[in-house]
């Protein structure tokens, strides 16, 4: 028996469509009657949803190995005021990405195995899923790339993130021991504090 699509779901991969005990037919079909679109090998949008949209469900369909990372983590965060015009992912230093959308514009960062291992977690929303690196890992990549970044950029997400009720100055310190980035990150500390 075929369980029903869940119109708040933004994106199937396609294991989930078989496992909802959908055929390829019937998901063909699917497609035909404009309920869903194929994006790429593994993955279908879903055309009548009707849940709260993110650009970062966008990336994990696209990029399903990827993490939000960067500017656009610190924007979760609410760590900056900046707005960059395209969704900062990381993905291994190996890894290939077939097909990227036109909208919205993702950014590949590639990071070594033991950079991008760190620091991952999952939100789920309703079903609507998407990995992003925990604030102190944001932190440190952040202060990791500076220069890329941007020094204004980088002084405000460390303010912003010491003056946050959920920061874990442990964590981080540590973070930043194990990213080689400690001893840059002691020294902003010691200006800020």
């Amino acid at each position: 028996m075929q369980e029903q699509i869940v119109n708040s779901i933004k994106f199937y991969p396609l294991d989930t469509l078989k496992a909802l005990g959908y055929s390829q037919y019937k998901i063909n079909q699917m497609v035909d009657a404009g309920k869903l679109e194929k994006i790429n090998k593994k993955t279908y949008e879903n055309l009548e949803f009707n849940g709260d949209d993110s650009d970062f469900y966008y990336a994990y369909a696209y990029v399903p190995d990827g993490v939000i990372c960067l500017m656009s983590a610190a924007v979760y965060y609410n760590l900056t005021t900046f707005r960059p015009d395209s969704i900062d992912v990381a993905i291994p230093r190996k890894a290939k990405v077939s097909t990227l959308p036109e909208w919205p514009n993702i950014k590949l960062h590639y990071y070594t195995d033991y950079r991008y291992e760190k620091g991952v977690q999952v939100i789920n929303n309703n079903g609507n899923k998407f990995r992003i690196y925990d604030p102190e890992k944001t932190v440190c990549d952040i202060v990791f790339y500076r220069d890329n970044v941007g020094i204004e950029e980088t002084k405000e997400i460390l303010k912003n993130y010491l003056d946050s009720r959920r920061r874990d100055l442990n964590k981080l310190i540590r973070y930043a021991e194990n990213l080689k980035c400690g001893d840059i990150l002691k020294t902003y500390l010691e200006v800020l504090v």
